[in-house]
């Protein structure tokens, strides 16, 4: 029987759009120095999505490790996290999960642990540095909930869940491995500390993340085979004839 294998091969190249699989690799960026690299995968269960996220990044200042391991709802509702990471030789290990009418976050980092109760936001991401997976996981809550009571919840200092706006602009163009694609532009506006930190989104036609810029600190995360075609200068104006001054008549 050779029906496995046909199946197999039938989710390889229709898995993303029919199963909801797919992966991806990205580079992180520093004012456009590599620095390191992360990447995602989601694959379908029979309950939702599992995701999974690695993010390495190493540079002057900060060396970062992460990996994660996520369970969604169909509806890309966050059901369980796992994550563990490394910042600058420190460890830290968070499990998020249900708890009575909210969210229970366990931390562990420097030899303590932690637990934090948040309110309960069905539309809300776990959202850590660097993390494309997280990004592709907001887009996917942006469709199911017309971009609407989105939340974030935000894994440092002080942790917290935080509301999430986003904003629409023109499609712009650009290629993914060589050939051209329609992008859309996206700017989420995510409330941390009272102030309003801006992330840059361009996804593909497929609502696949292609592209994360963060303005204030000069990163970005950019989908390997991807290049954004910038905006074309619009045209200066053609210049004004000038109109001849009128002579008036001498005086007599």
């Amino acid at each position: 029987m050779h029906r496995p294998g046909f199946l197999l091969v039938f989710f390889c190249l229709f898995g993303v759009g029919a199963a909801g699989a797919q992966s991806a690799s990205f580079t992180v960026a520093q004012h456009g120095h590599a620095v390191g690299k992360a990447s995602f995968t989601f694959a379908p269960t029979p309950h939702g999505y599992s995701s999974a996220s690695l993010v390495r990044v190493k540079m002057q200042g900060l060396d970062y490790a992460l990996s994660k391991n996520e369970l969604l709802t169909a509806a890309s509702h966050l059901r369980r996290v796992e994550l563990s990471a490394t910042i600058n030789g420190s460890a830290v290990t968070v499990v998020v999960k249900p708890g009575k009418g909210g969210i229970v976050l366990d931390t562990s980092a420097n030899g303590r642990n932690a637990t934090a109760d948040l309110p309960q936001h069905p539309a809300a991401v776990f959202l850590p540095d660097f993390d494309p997976g997280a990004l592709q996981t907001l887009l996917a809550l942006a469709v199911e909930q017309n971009s609407r009571d989105l939340w974030a919840i935000i894994p440092k200092g002080k942790i917290s869940v935080v509301p999430v706006q986003l904003a629409t602009y023109a499609d712009m163009q650009g290629t993914l491995d060589g050939k051209p694609i329609t992008v859309h532009h996206l700017v989420a506006t995510i409330r941390v500390a009272n102030q309003g930190e801006k992330t840059e989104l361009f996804s593909g036609p497929e609502n696949q993340l292609l592209q994360a810029e963060l303005p204030q600190e000069g990163f970005a995360l950019v989908r390997k085979g991807f290049v954004l075609k910038p905006p074309s200068r619009a045209p200066a104006p053609p210049p004004q004839p000038q109109t001849p001054p009128v002579q008036q008549p001498p005086q007599s």
